[in-house]
């Protein structure tokens, strides 16, 4: 395992009503249906990154439903409580403490994702201190630090189509040195469903297998 890399992956346990609530529209099982997906082809995936993957989950109680999925493949760390700024400070600042050199943050809402935007985003904190992934809706897909975070996570609008910028109003410092991977999508509403599904016929036809089974098996059902 790569020395001082450590990959972290949010998640939330996929409970009807709790995940992928814009994208069910009153459905609430589907919903929980394919957030259950993205969780799972999300761990196959990133599992292939040579770095020490922790699975930082909530809700805490679902512990044990976590790591009957993660396996031996990620370390669980709950979430600490709070907003998704405090959530993501505290999980960066705990690897700081434990000694981590590059640590790069990403959820399950984009599983397509390529992996190479993951490597990528570690080698460029080997020259930055921020590395960040545009995601199309106005926020972003991966956040990543070297061992001197700047405060990245307080007063952003989180959820809204202003992360992303609010985020880079809080690097007005010059000093901190910032990378950018290319944009890439989040899925969350059923308009992004509909481009997901595009998206995996268009690899299929292309003669590229998507590598997200647990997805794919959902394409074609009604939202």
């Amino acid at each position: 395992m790569r020395e001082g890399r450590v990959l972290g992956l949010f998640a939330k346990w996929p409970e009807p009503g709790w995940v992928k609530t814009r994208l069910a529209r009153g459905d609430t099982a589907w919903g929980a249906r394919v957030a259950r997906a993205f969780l799972l082809d999300t761990l196959q995936r990133l599992a292939a990154v040579d770095a020490h993957r922790v699975l930082a989950f909530a809700p805490p109680d679902r512990e044990a439903n976590f790591a009957a999925l993660a396996a031996d493949r990620f370390t669980l760390a709950p979430q600490a409580d709070g907003d998704l700024g405090h959530r993501l400070a505290a999980f960066f600042g705990e690897q700081v403490h434990a000694g981590a050199r590059a640590i790069v943050a990403v959820g399950t809402d984009s599983p397509t994702l390529p992996i190479e935007y993951i490597e990528r985003a570690f080698t460029d904190l080997k020259n930055a201190d921020v590395v960040l992934g545009p995601a199309t809706d106005g926020g972003y897909y991966l956040v990543g630090c070297g061992p001197d975070c700047p405060p990245l996570f307080d007063n952003i609008a989180w959820g809204s189509e202003r992360v992303l910028s609010d985020t880079i109003a809080a690097l007005a410092d010059p000093l901190w040195r910032l990378t950018l991977l290319p944009p890439w999508y989040d899925v969350d509403t059923t308009e992004d469903w509909s481009m997901l599904c595009g998206h995996i016929a268009a690899l299929r036809r292309a003669g590229i297998d998507p590598a997200i089974p647990n997805t794919e098996a959902l394409v074609g059902e009604a939202v």
